[in-house]
């Protein structure tokens, strides 16, 4: 049998060298020598991370670990494991031969395995990218059997080994599901180029620009948007308010570009004005675009050119004291829910959600003190009081994702202080079962009566931060805002 299977892959690999490729001879050895060390792969990744948003970035890093560790398989185990000789070149055109030629073993393929590890990884995160990377691995794969250096069993294990490291990548650690329901669809303004739509892009939001501007792209994919940049000496709301009332005029919409705090006020706008609500991700996190299945600022630009809306659930705080208001999109909290999230997205790339929910439960139970409040009248002594615009599907001290941005109900999670509560709610987070804790509790409701007794609590909102009021009620307008999505 393996006398059948050597001969069978000399044969194939002698019909390759005799065979003529129309237009191979200038392009697969200068691929396969881009290849060298995952140079190819390493360019590609920078490329997709410059261009490609967050998807694209997500899908760079999870190519390169998957080659990462395909390489490491290849060059400790596999070519350690198998002693095989290079072809004999003597059949191979002298045009095709690569001027430096390897000498570790034939067997199997690295810059197969490497190829096909970074397509199949890319693959994982996103289908778009693992589709048009296929051909360049595809290619890159044939040419060490075009140029001589291997043999084609060689190539197709060296596949098999790379789409098996990606696979093992992605059950480690898994990718976030993303993808929003459709929710309910609702008419709005299509316009051809943005013409009627203002957008106020917040310039102090966000990571620092390395290319391209935020209002620029908008610009470039919408040119007849009307695009107002607002620096640290606008007045944001100001600039919202402007843009809303020439949008009421022209019968537009209102978009804005900027983190969730920039994304809530915009809102409150819009729904005050009545308008439709284009959001194109310009912050750091981007919690509410990615809920709406936008990715990057030209998935929102095609959102608003085919007119593809949904209406969404918006959560409201009142004041009952005064009976002032405020929206919010994403997240309400009373306690040490922002510091909770601070370190969690700190650690979460590096280590996992589970240990970085570690990480952020120790830093509260070490640094925090629980706060006195009364919740539908009912004392408690709260380390955090947390109510979500919709329910998140993760669990944890601080979730972060939601499939249904119109399900009409608050996600409350309340972690409770008192007697040993500290050391039950951190051996909860070390065993991974916190959903099952005593001081942990969860539960979804329509609205939610808060009161602060004591002076000096903070309350955060969508990224905003303000003193807590004596009393508040927490509710919802149910799909009270149209806004453009993915």
């Amino acid at each position: 049998m393996t006398y059948r299977w050597k001969n069978w892959d000399r044969a194939m690999f002698a019909q390759v060298a005799d065979r003529h490729w129309p237009g191979a001879e200038p392009v697969l050895p200068r691929l396969s020598r881009a290849a060298d060390h995952g140079r190819l792969w390493f360019a590609v990744a920078a490329g997709m991370a410059a261009t490609g948003g967050r998807g694209g970035r997500r899908a760079a890093v999870r190519g390169l670990g998957s080659l990462a560790l395909a390489s490491l398989t290849v060059n400790v185990v596999g070519k350690g494991a198998v002693r095989r000789t290079r072809p004999i070149l003597g059949t191979v055109p002298v045009i095709r031969r690569l001027h430096r030629q390897p000498v570790t073993s034939s067997f199997p393929s690295g810059h197969s395995a490497s190829a096909a590890a970074f397509a199949a990884g890319a693959a994982t995160e996103s289908g778009a990218w693992g589709t048009a990377l296929a051909p360049v691995a595809a290619s890159v794969a044939f040419s060490r059997v075009y140029t001589g250096v291997h043999y084609p069993s060689d190539v197709v294990v060296g596949c098999a080994l790379g789409i098996g490291a990606a696979l093992a990548v992605r059950a480690l650690l898994p990718p976030a599901d993303r993808q929003p329901e459709p929710g309910p669809a609702v008419r709005a303004p299509a316009p051809r180029d943005g013409e009627g739509l203002h957008v106020v892009v917040n310039a102090a939001s966000g990571p620092p620009v390395l290319l391209t501007s935020p209002a620029d792209r908008i610009r470039a994919a919408l040119p007849q948007a009307e695009v107002v940049e607002r620096t640290e000496d606008d007045d944001l709301t100001e600039l919202l308010e402007k843009a809303a009332e020439s949008a009421v005029e022209q019968g537009g919409a209102l978009g804005v570009c900027g983190g969730d705090g920039t994304v809530s006020r915009a809102a409150s706008v819009a729904l005050r004005h009545g308008l439709p609500l284009a959001v194109f991700p310009g912050g750091t996190r981007n919690h509410f675009a990615l809920d709406l299945g936008l990715t990057s600022i030209e998935d929102t630009a095609t959102a608003v050119q085919s007119g593809r809306a949904t209406a969404v659930d918006v959560a409201r705080r009142t004041d009952l004291a005064d009976g002032t208001s405020a929206i919010f999109l994403n997240t309400f909290s009373i306690g040490s829910y922002p510091d909770l999230v601070r370190i969690r997205e700190r650690w979460s790339r590096r280590v996992g959600s589970w240990p970085a929910s570690v990480l952020a439960a120790v830093h509260v139970l070490r640094t925090c003190s629980p706060v006195a409040i009364e919740v539908n009248g009912r004392p408690r002594s709260v380390w955090l009081l947390f109510a979500g615009n919709c329910r998140y599907s993760s669990w944890g001290l601080a979730p972060v994702r939601r499939r249904d941005l119109s399900d009409g109900v608050l996600d409350v999670r309340i972690v409770d202080g008192g007697p040993f509560a500290r050391t039950r709610l951190l051996g909860a987070a070390l065993t991974g079962v916190l959903t099952g804790s005593p001081v942990y509790t969860t539960t979804t409701v329509s609205r939610l009566r808060v009161r602060v007794p004591s002076e000096g609590v903070r309350l955060a909102y969508d990224g905003e931060v303000a003193p807590a009021p004596g009393g508040l009620l927490l509710d919802k307008i149910p799909r009270g805002l149209t806004v453009y999505r993915g």
